[in-house]
């Protein structure tokens, strides 16, 4: 698990984890240069669970975070976690033993129920196990199928080095470029049933970075092309290692809020929760020319 300034959901996040039955692990945790209260938090943890094991570095942001974690790792799996995410019960071991059954899996995940901030439910994603492999090996937005989230997924050490792990050029979308990997190396199993909770906030990267996940995902389908034809992959690797996120403006970062809690308000909307008139109200805080947040608040009950 990589960290930066995540103290406010860091004891839930790690507690989750030490609470795992029926499998034997380390956690590691890299520190990625939080300036808050994430270190004191992290020795507190150390000096009473043998099992964790706290990596302190300055600040790189989350790729070069999980390469240092992963780089350390000991077992024979590696299992992802997120700060701010909460692993239920009996997750690690339903994903060991799915790698039991099949030898040649090369990645695991399983079903994610994702949450705001406050805990209200915004969706359940159960994906089917059938063309899970095929779906990380198309090389297009329309057809590429992922598991449901980064943080749940497992995949062997091994084979993790073999492909050349996390790759330092992606700071976006540096999952689904591990992911291509390994499923043209082994098998794609989804588990059964909802073993990991999301947290989606409003500053969540997949909500700022829109159009740098997409580029980004782009050049990870030229990659696979070229790897796959026997060709080099470092142009591609060169064009995304210059894609990095920008200081946004005040009014971009406005309209970005307001996006997200649109999304929110949506979601929530869907599933009958009357919190979704808060985020709507938020998303037109925000934005007060936001159409859509203002439809969607006119035909909520």
């Amino acid at each position: 698990m990589a960290i930066y300034n995540g103290a406010v959901y860091l004891r839930e996040s790690i507690d989750s984890i030490l609470a795992q039955e029926g499998v034997d692990f380390e956690f590691i945790i890299v520190n990625d240069g939080s300036t808050d209260s994430t270190g004191d938090i992290l020795a507190e943890y150390v000096q009473n669970d043998s099992r964790i094991r706290v990596i302190n570095q300055e600040n790189a942001g989350l790729t070069r975070a999980l390469i240092r974690g992963c780089a350390e790792a000991r077992g024979k799996y590696i299992a992802r976690q997120d700060c701010g995410d909460v692993s239920l019960p009996g997750r690690l071991d339903a994903q060991l033993q799915a790698f039991l059954r099949v030898p040649r899996a090369s990645l695991v995940s399983c079903g994610v129920r994702t949450v705001t901030d406050e805990g209200h439910l915004l969706v359940e994603n159960i994906p089917s196990s059938e063309g899970a492999t095929e779906g990380l090996l198309a090389t297009d937005l329309v057809n590429v199928r992922g598991p449901a989230h980064h943080g749940s997924t497992m995949f062997p050490r091994l084979q993790y080095n073999e492909v050349g792990g996390y790759r330092k050029e992606f700071y976006f979308a540096q999952d689904l470029d591990l992911w291509s990997r390994l499923a043209e190396h082994g098998r794609h199993i989804i588990v059964e049933g909802i073993y990991y909770k999301a947290l989606f906030a409003e500053h969540s990267i997949s909500s700022q970075f829109r159009k740098q996940q997409v580029a980004t995902a782009n050049l990870i389908f030229a990659c696979a092309l070229a790897r796959r034809n026997n060709k080099s992959e470092e142009i591609f690797l060169a064009q995304a290692g210059l894609i990095r996120p920008f200081h946004k403006g005040l009014i971009a970062q406005r309209l970005m809020h307001s996006n997200a809690c649109y999304f929110l308000g949506c979601c929530l909307r869907n599933n009958g929760n009357p919190a979704a008139i808060d985020y709507l109200w938020k998303a037109l805080k925000f934005w007060p020319l936001h159409l859509k947040a203002l439809a969607a608040l006119v035909r909520c009950p």
